[in-house]
């Protein structure tokens, strides 16, 4: 039998309200699914966050754990990361891993654990110069960007138009991993 362990890491943008579907999706197609938040995106699921890891089997996190505990999560055999902020990508691409989520994509990464994310950030943050050249960094380091075309298009720069966040294609994109994850 195939045991397949995702790490689900998500920044803090609208879509990361839709995480329990998510998980819910990925599960039903065998993942053992755990949830990493940023600090942010933490506070904004707060009142969900029992609920998550009931659903998960595992412990939310957005803390870096003290010096010798135990890691409380089995190792992951993929990464999705979304959605990735634009400080997120920024900061994943520059090695700044002050946070959770952003180590464990870097380490992840390092790894060459299969690595898959969905950037979200507007057209607006998506025109900065180092947003580019983050995207590059990531890609040629293994990582899968699905951006523009093949995933997330950026949105208007309007605090209140919609956000269209493929999660349907994220998930689907783990479904290509399948012969590269262990057995068991």
């Amino acid at each position: 039998m195939t045991t397949k362990t995702l790490h689900l890491l998500c920044s803090a943008a609208p879509p990361v309200f839709d995480v329990a579907r998510v998980i819910e999706d990925a599960q039903v197609r065998g993942w053992d699914v755990c949830l990493g938040l940023t600090p942010t995106a933490a506070h904004w699921l707060s009142q969900s966050l029992d609920g998550l890891a009931a659903l998960t089997g595992h412990p939310v996190r957005w803390q870096y754990k003290l010096p010798g505990q135990p890691d409380v999560w089995p190792a992951a055999d993929a990464v999705l990361f979304a959605p990735a902020t634009f400080k997120t990508i920024n900061a994943w691409a520059l090695g700044l891993t002050d946070n959770l989520v952003v180590g464990l994509a870097a380490e992840a990464t390092g790894k060459r654990t299969p690595v898959i994310a969905m950037p979200c950030a507007n057209t607006a943050l998506a025109a900065h110069p180092q947003f580019d050249v983050s995207l590059n960094t990531l890609r040629n380091a293994g990582v899968e960007l699905l951006h523009g075309e093949t995933g997330y298009t950026p949105d208007p720069a309007d605090p209140d138009a919609p956000i269209h966040f493929p999660w349907d294609t994220a998930i689907n994109a783990l479904g290509a991993l399948g012969p590269a994850v262990s057995q068991a």
